[in-house]
């Protein structure tokens, strides 16, 4: 290979080569000096367990320690929240002398999300490791960073009370409805039982077996006076044959009688009984005179009173004993007639019984049910009060702090050596690149081998090309002119970008946004399990 030849080319292209030098190199240089320096400060929380044992005493917020962060996360990275962070804490106001463009609120809102860090630790699965929660912010400066980290860590803090409170307090405030409704319905559900009872008071259920027994009964009773009825019929019926057979001489055959004449007819004869042992002046033959006296008055009366008919006309002894049984048959037919009545209600009642039956079950069923909801609610009602003071004393699940953040002692970005020499090793690897680049291109003959290898001839010699003094002064001065412009110009010109027109390291977080590069690398904001 003919390194002296090819050292030659490159020469020869020594300007373009030094063209890419330069470009990478003032670029390079210029944005490791022109680039703010990013300060990282960083904060640990830690997510504590519950601190009453469960089976004591349970919290009713039943939120995972993952889940939970990841819901916080959101809530601080909402358009609102950032805003007003921003504005607050003044991350983006321009210092004395400076003027720094003013930004759109969605730029604030995805800048300040790019910076925000926000990194869960929860160890291996499987193993129970404690939740490590690092919040880090990066800022121009380290009070910035260190304010608006330990910002975020209030908001994380207030947010997990708030949350887990606000959970607690819903919880209980939903069975506390619960409980008012149930109340509600059991007091209707009773109220109409009640009711029901009240307008089928003859018709329950409960004194089915009492009705039928007094249904028995009533039947026994309308048996034994049917009974009665048809031997009162029967003894009237011979009273009228006798009468039609022996006239009045059958008065005699059948006395009627009353009780008060049968009790008289006993009281005489048991008065005769005691004066054959007794004198007139005992008192018991006194006692007994005096009752037989008494009891003479009524026979008397009712005598008189039965011994006539309507039109006053005196009443034979047939008569009188037609009338007193058909006083007896009126009476029993008075008594049937009751009890059928009775029988009829009860029939009606004992038929009605069944539906009646099972609309009452249906109602208590319904009451039992809704009871049982009752007694339910009222268990986790007093569940959800405790569980709502657990939340309230911060003895459930929570945050803590760890380690607050602290303002960092140097910067964590950019490195500017690394940009500085990325710059010049870009600038000499695109100018290297473009000079073989052109070489490989170019089919020209510039040496005697070339004649051979392509024409097929043997040249006696070779003259070089020589330019004139005044073509090479004119040559090296373009060159070194434009090297030099460019060597002023691209700094001067990317520090006027950085300050009038947009911060540098934000055009670049544009662009590769722009050109998707942005997705190749993790947001900051993110949940790392």
């Amino acid at each position: 290979m003919d390194f002296k030849f090819y050292f030659s080319l490159f020469l020869r292209r020594l300007h373009w080569f030094m063209l890419f030098l330069i470009i990478g190199s003032a670029i390079g240089l210029t944005l490791a000096k022109v680039l703010p320096p990013v300060y990282v400060a960083q904060a640990r929380l830690l997510v504590e367990s519950e601190q009453i044992p469960g089976n004591l005493a349970a919290s009713t917020v039943r939120i995972e320690a993952t889940e939970q962060l990841q819901i916080i996360q959101q809530r601080i990275l909402t358009r609102d929240t950032l805003i007003d962070m921003a504005n607050r804490l003044g991350i983006y106001s321009a210092d004395a002398g400076e003027t720094r463009p003013r930004m759109d609120a969605d730029a604030i809102v995805s800048d300040m999300r790019s910076r925000i860090e926000f990194v869960t630790s929860t160890g291996r699965r499987g193993v129970a490791n404690a939740t490590i929660v690092t919040i880090g912010f990066e800022a121009p400066s380290a009070q910035m960073a260190s304010t608006v980290t330990n910002e975020l860590v209030t908001l994380i803090l207030r947010e997990d009370v708030g949350m887990r409170t606000r959970v607690a307090r819903q919880t209980l405030d939903f069975f506390e409805q619960e409980v008012s409704r149930l109340e509600q319905e059991l007091a209707n559900q009773g109220a109409a039982i009640l009711a029901f009872k009240e307008d089928n008071l003859e018709a329950l259920p409960d004194s089915l077996g009492f009705r039928r027994s007094q249904q028995a009964a009533s039947q026994e009773r309308l048996l034994q006076l049917e009974r009665g009825e048809t031997a009162l019929l029967d003894r009237r019926e011979r009273l009228v044959r006798l009468h039609e057979a022996f006239g009045d001489r059958a008065d005699t055959i059948s006395p009627a009688s009353s009780n008060e004449q049968r009790k008289l007819q006993g009281l005489k004869d048991e008065l005769a009984s005691q004066l054959s042992i007794l004198s007139p002046e005992n008192p018991r033959i006194k006692l007994l005179q005096a009752r037989i006296a008494a009891l003479q008055g009524v026979v008397d009366k009712q005598l008189q009173a039965n011994s006539v008919t309507q039109e006053g006309a005196p009443m034979s002894a047939h008569e009188l004993q037609l009338a007193e049984l058909d006083g007896q048959l009126a009476f029993i037919a008075d008594q049937k007639k009751q009890i059928s009545d009775v029988l009829e209600e009860l029939r009606i009642s004992i038929e009605a019984t069944p539906s009646n039956a099972i609309t009452l079950e249906t109602l208590e069923r319904d009451y039992t049910n809704t009871r049982s909801q009752y007694d339910q609610a009222v268990a986790n009602k007093a569940r959800a009060q405790t569980g709502d003071i657990i939340e309230a004393l911060r003895q459930g699940q929570r945050i803590s702090v760890i380690e607050q953040a602290v303002v960092p002692s140097k910067a964590m970005k950019p490195n500017r050596t690394l940009i500085a020499a990325g710059g010049v090793g870009g600038g000499f690897f695109f100018g290297l690149a473009f000079v073989v680049l052109m070489e490989l291109l170019n089919k020209g003959i510039r040496r005697p081998v070339d004649l051979t290898n392509r024409l097929g001839i043997t040249p006696f010699a070779t003259l070089p090309y020589y330019r004139t003094k005044a073509e090479r002064i004119r040559r090296w001065t373009i060159i070194f002119g434009v090297l030099g412009f460019l060597l002023v110009a691209i700094p001067a010109g990317l520090w006027a970008i950085d300050t009038y027109v947009t911060p540098i390291d934000r055009l670049i977080d544009t662009i590769t946004q722009r050109i998707g590069l942005a997705g190749l690398m993790p947001p900051a904001a993110s949940v790392q399990v």
